[in-house]
């Protein structure tokens, strides 16, 4: 054996050791956080939790407010997103594929996939709450399908351009008008792929708490109106994790427990649905 291939064996070795210690490091803190947010977090789930609303320090409280306040502006931003996010995504996998304008489309949907989610907030406050002089759940609900958005439509794009061309022709050899082969056969075959993209935004959405700092705010009673300021998870979370009262932080623990849970559930969905939608190719 040569000393150049001793040495490159050598190099191999060390390069894979180190590789291999970063993520056992990684993999620590991650189950040191995991751990420690499910120890405190179970804690302080009980009865209370989903029935009372947040407390004035000292005295018996819960999340409920903050719960459907948050479920309030989550789906009604996946509302708002949805529908522009497939069709959008449709357009740019099937029609403007080789356009200028749609070349253009694909380039912003990539800056807003990265962009961070304060700019967000900054933005819709400055397009919402200013001109209106106060904070609402609508504004919220807005800011959180603008980040939503940009993830539906590369999902939906990914997925329709995967669906085989043979199929659309066939389609179209029948005498099918494209309006019906996009409903009945593209989107029909990229539906769970679709689907799954909608639950990860869903999931990506559910703990924004910067742009709701500038849109929702909080609202430390019960409240579905959406024209002004709703209690929401994330935003009760920051709050009470900061306060000095032990009952608060409690709180705070069960509340970044329940997110989690959250945000564990719809990954899990979508990649049962995306494992189902591979088994049927």
């Amino acid at each position: 054996m040569s000393a150049r291939v001793r040495r490159r064996g050598a190099v191999n070795i060390v390069v894979l050791s180190l590789s291999v210690a970063m993520a056992l490091t990684g993999l620590a803190f991650l189950a040191l956080i995991g751990w420690t947010l499910v120890s405190r977090g179970l804690a302080a789930i009980n009865l209370d939790l989903f029935t009372l609303e947040t407390p004035p320090p000292g005295s018996r409280g819960g999340l409920a407010n903050a719960i459907v306040g948050s479920a309030m502006m989550t789906g009604l931003a996946m509302l708002i997103a949805t529908p522009i996010g497939v069709l959008a995504g449709t357009y740019l996998a099937e029609y403007g594929r080789d356009s200028r304008f749609g070349g253009v489309a694909r380039f912003i949907n990539d800056i807003l996939l990265s962009a961070p989610s304060i700019l967000v907030g900054l933005f819709v406050y400055g397009f919402t709450v200013l001109p209106t002089q106060h904070y609402s759940a609508w504004a919220g609900s807005i800011a959180l399908a603008l980040i939503a958005l940009p993830v539906i439509v590369r999902s939906t794009q990914d997925m329709i351009g995967l669906v085989p061309v043979p199929l659309r022709e066939a389609a179209a050899a029948l005498g099918a008008p494209e309006w019906r082969v996009m409903v009945s056969i593209v989107w029909r075959s990229a539906g769970s792929g679709m689907l799954t993209g909608v639950l990860l935004a869903a999931a990506r959405i559910s703990g924004e708490t910067a742009p709701l700092l500038f849109t929702a705010l909080n609202n430390q009673f019960w409240s579905t109106d959406l024209n002004a300021p709703m209690a929401n998870l994330p935003v009760v979370i920051y709050r009470f994790a900061l306060s000095p009262y032990d009952d608060w932080q409690r709180l705070a623990w069960g509340g970044a427990f329940l997110i989690t849970f959250a945000i564990l559930v719809l990954n899990v969905l979508a990649r049962l649905v995306s494992a189902r939608s591979q088994s049927k190719v």
